[in-house]
């Protein structure tokens, strides 16, 4: 009997043991980051380019999806509500949705895959190529040289791109509606500024900033402690996507919690 359950107990400690392990790691490396960011004469030159480029280059795929999420939710709110409750209702839900929930978050999961993957990738190649190991003999502080843009980009970007997204999708609501479903701009706005409240826009810009936080930590961290060749780095990057995401939705449901 001990036999039968010794394989299980001991993949479950070892589980344990690999996860408390990790959260170790992930620990001191954000405290190495913490320590990194007084040395602006480092990050202070790269922090302009990783903008452009995590948050810059992300918008055509932000826009694009929150365009086709806009016309979604206004044909499928008149499919809902038709008989039953007064169509400019469409504006208020496409607006509500738009700004709380479906603009940060799908931009979000959208960028975790390509912020977050471009990220470790990046650095993961760094690391087996042995680059980062030629920053330190030259005196640099690889954290400050390459953590601490990327990181600080993606906490100022995310929210800028998740507000155009949220601007976007609500206008592509908005088209949708007086072209497909009969109703006048004036209807559509009355739904809109219904129930509308400054403070939507305040947690849509909380959450997305949160988002980049975490997307641009993980994708750090994950490419920072690759170890092997090519199949390590694309491990990496798959951990950093796959991670990315699953912190997105945790932190979707605590922001929700702790500010709705």
């Amino acid at each position: 009997m001990k036999a039968v359950w010794a394989a299980p107990a001991g993949a479950v400690g070892r589980g344990a043991i690999g996860l408390a392990a990790g959260f170790g790691r992930f620990g001191t490396f954000a405290a190495s980051m913490a320590r990194a960011v007084p040395d602006i004469g480092i990050w202070g030159r790269q922090v302009v380019l990783q903008m452009a480029r995590l948050g810059v280059a992300s918008l055509p795929i932000a826009l694009f999806i929150a365009a086709f999420t806009g016309i979604v939710l206004a044909l499928q709110a008149s499919y809902t509500f038709t008989g039953a409750v007064p169509m400019y209702f469409v504006g208020t839900l496409v607006g509500k949705t738009m700004i709380l929930e479906l603009g940060p978050v799908l931009t979000g999961l959208a960028l975790a895959g390509r912020v977050g993957a471009n990220i470790a990738a990046e650095i993961g190649t760094m690391r087996v190529t042995e680059q980062i190991d030629a920053l330190e003999t030259l005196a640099y502080d690889p954290v400050s040289y390459l953590v601490v843009p990327r990181v600080l980009a993606g906490l100022a970007m995310f929210p800028a791109v998740v507000a155009f997204a949220d601007a976007l999708g609500v206008f592509a609501g908005w088209i949708t509606a007086i072209n497909l479903l009969d109703l006048s701009t004036a209807e559509f706005i009355r739904g809109l500024q219904l129930f509308f409240r400054r403070f939507d826009v305040i947690f849509s810009m909380i959450k997305a900033a949160s988002f980049g936080l975490a997307v641009t930590m993980i994708g750090c961290y994950f490419g920072f402690h690759t170890s092997g060749g090519a199949q390590a780095v694309g491990r990496a990057t798959t951990q950093a996507v796959v991670v990315s995401c699953m912190l997105i939705l945790v932190l979707d449901a605590f922001w929700a919690v702790a500010l709705l």
